[in-house]
């Protein structure tokens, strides 16, 4: 690293560190203070559920699967006096009413981000991501640069690895509407179950108390909770069997849009491959650091960092 990097990344962790304290105390995210914050902007592809929090220029943070906004709760308690921070969760997963009728592939969330910006009055805004969200990300700066001024992004599909073969039994199974029986409704009934090796929380969590029991609540219970919303998580796992980064690779390059990579090098479902692929991925590279035991959801575990890569990234794009 670059000693003026290490000195920008150093000077905003104690800024973020400070705001927080500031902010702490405010009305903390949890589960019920997320859903009190949680609203709807209506577009032609549903009603899209999203927490926003703070003022001044937009940061859209876009979660990963099975996730849904929450996932983000720590980050927007932190950055929230720096930006206007808007959480919204993808068509298919969460609170999100999605359209009879509608798609729930990644082009299809490009195509929706794009209209809840609008809805929002947001021309562009610092994108900060995470897995299939990640993916997401990559799709909006690459088809519509204007609308994204930044992008922070963390373990994520790729365009050399989409999806990973980790996923392959989750499309196989959802394929067959039998995922969600499988995997998803034993972790929502055993919390204990959810945190063991073999659940959610040893594959994509360090931490062994994550996902903590109202993450696990607010993540699977929408999925759960009626036919049609299980037929969209399962159609969400699905169209994830497609890769629909292939071809990308021309247009990010071409992008001027600072891009910061920070990768948790634990992650059991995404390669280390794919660091190097990314490092030379974006047309503005602003570098990627590595996170030593961090799996993929490191960004629900870890919102300091989150806070602190994203503080330094927007400092230095002004």
């Amino acid at each position: 690293m670059q000693r003026r990097e290490f000195l920008v990344i150093a000077g905003s962790a104690l800024l973020a560190a400070c705001v927080h304290r500031e902010s702490s105390g405010s009305g903390a995210l949890n589960a019920r203070a997320f859903a009190e914050e949680r609203r709807f902007a209506n577009t032609s592809y549903g009603d899209v559920a999203y927490v926003e929090r703070g003022s001044g220029p937009a940061a859209l943070f876009l979660h990963g699967f099975p996730l849904n906004g929450f996932q983000w709760r720590g980050a927007l308690e932190r950055l929230s006096p720096l930006r206007r921070c808007i959480a919204p969760d993808f068509l298919g997963l969460g609170f999100t009413r999605v359209r009879e009728g509608q798609g729930v592939a990644p082009e299809d969330q490009v195509a929706m981000l794009v209209a809840l910006l609008d809805a929002l009055g947001v021309d562009a805004a610092d994108v900060v991501a995470n897995d299939s969200g990640g993916a997401v990300a990559q799709l909006l700066l690459a088809t519509h640069p204007r609308r994204v001024r930044s992008l922070l992004l963390t373990n994520c599909d790729t365009e050399i690895e989409s999806p990973p073969a980790a996923m392959l039994p989750v499309i196989e199974l959802s394929r067959r509407g039998e995922w969600l029986d499988r995997w998803i409704a034993p972790w929502h009934a055993d919390h204990a179950l959810a945190r063991s090796p073999d659940g959610i929380g040893g594959m994509c969590y360090a931490d062994p108390a994550h996902p903590t029991d109202e993450a696990i609540a607010t993540y699977f219970g929408p999925m759960l909770a009626t036919e049609r919303s299980r037929e969209l998580a399962h159609a969400y796992a699905v169209a994830l069997g497609r890769n629909a980064l292939a071809g990308v690779g021309d247009a990010l390059r071409k992008g001027t849009a600072p891009v910061r990579v920070v990768w948790g090098t634990a992650d059991t479902i995404f390669s280390l491959d794919n660091v190097a692929h990314l490092e030379r991925a974006f047309g503005n590279s602003r570098g990627v650091r590595s996170l030593d035991g961090s799996k993929l959801f490191w960004p629900e575990e870890r919102p300091d960092v989150i806070a602190a890569e994203a503080t330094a990234l927007w400092r230095a794009g002004v």
